[in-house]
């Protein structure tokens, strides 16, 4: 029977650190889920993004290591798609330590180190530093 793994994400301004996530987790399994966070859910969760949802979806699909591409909505779904989709390990980067424990009568619960010295956090503050010396007269407010 195919071992099916999941994970989550934004996946604004797609960076290696991005890519090397998922091909670990597709290594974990037979099949790789990835839920992509919609425009209206980073919203609520008040991040903003560069990418449309669309697009960055796309982006995600086309990756030869993921099987499915699925839109997260809203923080509630993780165990409906765990069930949904048969799903045998739930895994997300370690900066989310403990928060999804809850889902381990379900399916398995995997934290992954990030890939170190990279995170669209750092690389939004990067470019804004860079336009800022570049064009001082100008906010961008990546």
């Amino acid at each position: 029977m195919a071992k099916r793994v999941i994970t989550y994400g934004t996946f604004d301004m797609f960076h290696i650190g991005h890519l090397r996530l998922l091909q670990r987790l597709r290594k974990l399994g037979d099949e790789l889920i990835v839920a992509v966070s919609t425009d209206e859910f980073n919203e609520q969760k008040g991040k903003k993004t560069l990418i449309p949802y669309e697009q960055r979806a796309e982006i995600v699909a086309a990756l030869e290591c993921v099987d499915r591409v699925i839109a997260e909505r809203n923080w509630e779904q993780k165990l409906e798609d765990v069930q949904k989709y048969g799903v045998d390990i739930f895994a997300m980067g370690d900066d989310w330590r403990g928060e999804f424990d809850f889902l381990q009568p379900h399916c398995e619960v995997i934290y992954l180190p990030r890939t170190e010295n990279i995170s669209t956090t750092e690389l939004k503050k990067s470019m804004d530093r860079f336009f800022k010396e570049k064009y001082s007269e100008f906010r961008f407010g990546f």
